[in-house]
């Protein structure tokens, strides 16, 4: 261990850690070290004191639980200023006559503003990285740089667009790619295949084996979009990508509610990385039928993360939420209340959820030679206690609320509640004054139409 003293030292909490079998297991007690942005070591605080570690800063977390940040698999950060916008619509009404038309009037300034009440959204509640696919993604990659949040971040295009669409994506990508002291990675992001023709699809592909870079994008994202393809093409959107050659990249989709049976063979056979981000809130508001099948992706050993999707549909960018959620509608679904169990929400929020956005190798766990990204919760409230199952309690009793400190990077975030990098009654005021030319659909454009 190096004599220097280490950048940041927090003791006295219960630590959870991963097993080579990669099952939850919690340490009692226990010390992280950190030191340059990553961690150095986790053991007993005896043990830890015993060598007389010094660090720059102290954090006595007695009373918390020290986990791996979350992570935000699938999210439109800046769409926190059209939260509760469109209310109790279907899809398609949702996109055509509200979110479509309004989004065409977002300017840079609009978009930094809701990045930056995102990220103090998702800060405030133990979110430490999140997967953006937007527009004006330079305005959210400055923000990220800014606010010291992680981020893996795409450049959003629909054919429509033309072939500049396109290569705007992949210029952002290339540009961005290991920017913020690395703290961003970087995505093509093709909208999705309802939106972005076959040729658009098999050219970003190519692009990116090239270029060594992943595809975030949405696909049968409900059973009708699986129904409409199926009826127009032969094939559900899940071949589609296929036949584009994306399951041949390091690919994320969003959503997946409407992959059937007939898909998994295929995403078996894929031969890139697979993901899939689930955000359960929005399907049961849209009234979607289904849910992401996580437990007949798991079984072909494809991650799934979890995720928010953006607040103009799910109201909130609160993983923790996502998690508990999540659970639930497994059991639901499944017709099977031994899972998902807690434990496995756990892992879907942390390594899961790491793996899916590409990191897997340097987040998702708190473990020597990781990034520290580390939050820390407070479970001595009354609606957390007593403890007889600490996973349980994480899951279904806490609150993203009781996360009292977020560190990224080894950097503190947010201390004892208090956010410190974005300040939030400046961001809302200016929103604010934004607002009424940025609701207005009095035009009659839309960037895009909803036709699946």
């Amino acid at each position: 261990m190096s004599h220097s003293p280490a950048d940041l030292l927090i003791t006295g909490c219960t630590v959870l850690v991963h097993d080579d079998q990669e099952r939850i297991a919690f340490e009692q007690d226990a010390a992280i070290v950190v030191r340059d942005g990553r961690i150095e070591s986790v053991g007993g605080a005896a043990e830890v004191a015993a060598t007389g570690a010094a660090a720059l800063e102290h954090i006595d977390a007695r009373g918390q639980v020290a986990l791996p940040g979350l992570v935000n698999c699938h999210t439109h950060a800046p769409m926190v200023a059209l939260r509760g916008l469109a209310e109790d619509l279907p899809t398609e009404e949702w996109f055509n006559d509200v979110v479509w038309p309004v989004e065409s009037n977002l300017t840079e300034k609009d978009v930094e503003l809701g990045a930056r009440l995102a990220c103090a959204e998702m800060i405030r509640a133990g979110v430490t990285c999140f997967a953006d696919h937007y527009f004006s993604m330079d305005t959210v990659a400055a923000v990220v740089a800014e606010c010291g949040i992680r981020a893996h971040l795409g450049e959003a295009y629909f054919s429509s667009q033309g072939p500049q669409g396109r290569e705007k994506s992949m210029e952002f990508a290339l540009r961005h790619r290991g920017t913020a002291d690395g703290r961003i990675t970087t995505a093509l992001a093709p909208h999705a295949p309802y939106t972005v023709t076959d040729a658009d699809l098999a050219d970003t592909a190519e692009l990116a084996l090239e270029h060594g870079l992943p595809i975030h994008i949405h696909a049968a994202e409900n059973r009708d979009q699986t129904d409409t393809s199926l009826a127009r093409h032969g094939l559900t959107p899940i071949q589609v990508l296929d036949r584009a050659g994306l399951l041949a990249t390091d690919l994320l989709i969003a959503h997946g509610t409407g992959i059937i049976d007939r898909d998994l063979p295929v995403l078996e056979r894929a031969s890139g990385r697979t993901a899939v981000a689930t955000a359960p809130r929005g399907y049961l508001k849209f009234a979607w039928p289904d849910t992401t099948p996580i437990r007949a992706l798991r079984a072909l050993g494809i991650p799934v993360g979890l995720a928010t999707d953006g607040a103009a549909s799910n109201n909130s960018l609160d993983v923790w939420e996502s998690m508990a959620l999540t659970s639930l509608i497994q059991k639901s679904t499944e017709g099977d209340p031994r899972w998902l169990t807690s434990r496995q929400a756990l892992h879907h929020a942390t390594l899961q959820s790491a793996r899916a956005v590409g990191l897997g190798d340097s987040i998702g766990s708190i473990a020597p030679g990781r990034r520290a990204d580390i939050i820390l919760v407070d479970l001595t409230g009354p609606h957390t206690q007593p403890v007889h199952d600490l996973a349980a309690t994480l899951v279904h009793s806490a609150r993203s609320a009781d996360v009292r400190t977020t560190i990224v990077d080894g950097r503190v975030l947010m201390r004892d509640r208090e956010l410190l990098t974005l300040d939030v009654p400046a961001v809302v005021r200016e929103l604010g004054d934004r607002l009424p030319a940025l609701v207005d659909r009095g035009h009659g454009r839309r960037i895009q139409e909803y036709d699946t």
